[in-house]
């Protein structure tokens, strides 16, 4: 069994409160839920209206399906016109390490 995971730091746009920072960021993690059936989350940055850490996490049967499915949701949060994708830290390990 393989679990894997990505952080992003992302630098939000024209954003001037938490509550737009809300509005930003709940769709995008949405989003990374639907579309790639992953645990995602805000994981950090909460008290800061222009910066979001948005982490993703899923477990996979094999390793080339977890890759697969990190690098789809990077570059969907990297395509996002309303951040600035400023780092991505991923980790895959398996079950038995």
């Amino acid at each position: 069994m393989w679990i894997a995971w990505i952080e992003f730091d992302i630098l939000l746009g024209d954003v001037h409160s938490l509550k737009e920072k809300r509005a930003v960021v709940r769709p995008i993690v949405g989003e990374l839920r639907r579309r790639f059936e992953v645990s995602a989350a805000e994981v950090g940055s909460q008290d800061l209206h222009r910066r979001a850490s948005i982490g993703a996490a899923l477990v996979s049967a094999d390793r080339a399906h977890a890759v697969e499915v990190l690098d789809a949701v990077e570059r969907f949060v990297a395509g996002r016109p309303e951040v600035d994708l400023l780092s991505a830290r991923r980790r895959e390990l398996h079950s038995e390490d």
